[in-house]
């Protein structure tokens, strides 16, 4: 399989990858470390929130899609540079143990660099769903990446 690069890219393109099993023990041991509320700690704890049960951090969410980006990067062999960021993060649904995350995405736009012409940006707007195909998280991914092609004329 050839290296994707920024050329490769297309605006409205759609991919569906990734399978994460979300585990009880990952949940509590994220949150010790990183988010410790008691609702992501604690079964009793969590049974008297909104929640109703223990459930995972909003940023564990995003650390186990993240591990799916890099997961489909690596298989898809994308050229990556990076990311400058992302936008309009939104927890839309709690995440469980025993859930099974994905991914879907889609390429809303992408750009040259002006001042890197050997880099592009592109912006995905990606959704996370459980097992049930609900929703549990959203958000706009800026990506950065080669451009094969670095001399060619930046087009306006």
């Amino acid at each position: 399989m050839s290296m994707i690069y920024y050329e490769d890219l297309e605006v409205g393109s759609t991919a569906k990858f990734g399978r994460y099993d979300v585990s009880r023990d990952e949940v509590i041991e994220f949150a010790r470390k990183y988010d410790p509320q008691p609702f992501h700690l604690d079964d009793e704890a969590a049974a008297k929130t909104h929640f109703g049960r223990l459930s995972a951090s909003g940023w564990h969410t995003c650390a186990m899609t993240m591990a799916m980006l890099v997961e489909n990067m690596k298989t898809s062999r994308q050229a990556g540079l990076g990311s400058p960021g992302m936008d309009n993060l939104r927890w839309v649904k709690p995440v469980y143990p025993g859930d099974t995350l994905r991914v879907e995405t889609t390429i809303i736009e992408k750009r040259r660099s002006k001042n890197r012409p050997d880099m592009g940006l592109f912006k995905s707007d990606l959704t996370i769903f459980n097992q049930d195909d609900e929703p549990v998280m959203t958000m706009r991914s800026n990506g950065l990446i080669k451009v094969r092609n670095p001399e060619a004329p930046i087009e306006e």
